[in-house]
């Protein structure tokens, strides 16, 4: 079956072989977990959307004149909810609900809903509600460092099957670019349909697997090393206020790195005098000073920690982190998307064409239709491969009896293992495995009497 598979091929050489039996591995090994990445960012893509849905009564509100100080607010959500308010979100539209992070008296994390013109709390839920869960499936962040680990994996792969499979689709021959064949009973139109897909779709999966790549650890992290070691990264902060702060994840006993831009995730926090200016100062200091909403508050939580305003991003120039001094009112630091080095602004502007936000509807729609095509990859490659395969075999295409050409192939993959260490480590694994099914395979074969 094989055999017949690989000389029926557009072309059967040695290195076509070496690159389907890759193309084939990467497929069998990440395609599961691609797909639950494209339909959970999908599903997120339509945020708001899907919030307006599932809570009709919790995101709408009357708007009523101006909305209440914010410490009424405040405290009208502390007698209601009996927690420690340690984060608000203000959207734009007067319509909408404001969300506040309180901490309860057990140390759990519940959002709540507020009518900011009557100070009522409209309703709790789960931090961040039922797309904040989306958002957590997606990126694996339930599994702590593993699923990070397995993101990082997954995502090197994907570059590695686009970059494979338009090798195996490159017309030889005068044969088509695009084309179907056949009926679905056959193994010939599952092949096509993939490769027609595949093509079409390549550019924008190759983006999202490319842009979704710095939210990682290792590669993400080292990343963020080389883009700050060159100067062309995050600005920092000014060095007498930054002594006692080293990051942002104690701020208001919560990580607040999320609510930042990615360049910022990781850089030190300024830090302040003591004191309290108070919430409805700091607010009028940092409208003063240009913050428009939609905007996120961290609320300081110890002496010296600020006022922290984050813009909320829809496109990368909207990047923008205002601390406030909680004792004085002065301006520690405001960091501006304009203030960040060529290669951290490369990198917001990824980040914000990935989650479709850069250019508006359209951007979003690209998006999906890159989700909707990794689904049908999925889908297609799976009909293809159960279609292809004898019973009781892996169905892997055969190796290239010239092991020079095999080890051409291999040099690269390892190149690509060096550039994304996780996928590297994978690519082990799967060579592991095919040495001890080979292996086996050889002893039964072994085995069995000659006649």
């Amino acid at each position: 079956m094989d055999a017949q598979v690989a000389t029926s091929a557009p072309a059967s050489g040695g290195l076509y072989r070496a690159m389907w039996r890759w193309h084939f591995y990467a497929g069998l090994l990440v395609l599961p977990f691609l797909s639950w990445l494209a339909i959970t960012g999908g599903l997120y893509l339509y945020k708001p959307e899907l919030e307006r849905l599932i809570y009709p009564r919790l995101v709408a509100v009357e708007p009523a004149g101006a909305p209440l100080p914010l410490s009424t607010i405040l405290e009208q959500v502390r007698r209601e909810t009996g927690g420690t308010v340690a984060e608000v979100d203000r959207p734009a539209r007067p319509d909408q609900s404001w969300r506040l992070l309180v901490t309860t008296a057990e140390g759990g994390a519940k959002t709540a809903w507020v009518d900011p013109y009557k100070g009522t709390v409209l309703g709790l839920t789960r931090k961040g509600g039922v797309l904040q869960t989306v958002r957590d499936l997606h990126s694996l962040i339930l599994t702590g460092p593993i699923g990070n680990a397995l993101i990082e994996a997954v995502g090197g792969w994907a570059i590695l099957l686009v970059v494979t499979g338009i090798y195996l689709w490159w017309p030889r021959g005068g044969s088509p670019a695009l084309r179907v064949r056949g009926s679905p009973r056959r193994r010939l139109f599952w092949r096509d349909l993939h490769a027609s897909v595949g093509i079409v779709a390549g550019a924008v999966v190759l983006f999202l697997a490319a842009t979704g790549m710095p939210w990682t650890g290792v590669w993400g992290d080292a990343l963020r090393g080389a883009i700050a070691s060159n100067g062309v990264g995050r600005p920092e902060p000014p060095q007498v206020a930054a002594s006692a702060m080293p990051g942002h994840a104690g701020h208001s006993g919560h990580d607040v790195a999320g609510t930042l831009p990615w360049s910022l995730q990781e850089a030190r926090m300024p830090h302040g005098s003591h004191g309290d200016i108070g919430i409805d100062r700091a607010v009028t200091l940092a409208a003063a000073d240009g913050m428009a909403v939609p905007w996120v508050l961290s609320l300081p939580s110890a002496p010296g920690e600020p006022y922290l305003f984050s813009k909320a991003i829809r496109r990368a120039e909207d990047g923008r982190a205002l601390y406030l001094d909680a004792g004085t009112g002065r301006v520690l630091q405001d960091a501006r998307f304009p203030t960040f080095g060529a290669g951290a602004q490369l990198v917001e502007w990824g980040i914000a064409t990935h989650k479709g936000e850069q250019y508006g509807e359209l951007n979003r729609l690209l998006m999906l239709f890159g989700c909707i095509a990794v689904v049908l990859l999925s889908i297609t490659a799976a009909m293809m491969w159960w279609k292809r395969r004898a019973p009781g075999t892996l169905g892997a295409p055969q190796r290239d009896p010239d092991p020079r050409r095999a080890r051409a192939v291999l040099g690269m993959m390892l190149v690509a293992g060096i550039v994304f260490p996780l996928t590297g480590i994978t690519m082990l694994v799967a060579l592991a495995c095919e040495w001890v099914l080979s292996r086996r395979v050889g002893r039964e074969l072994a085995a069995r009497p000659v006649f």
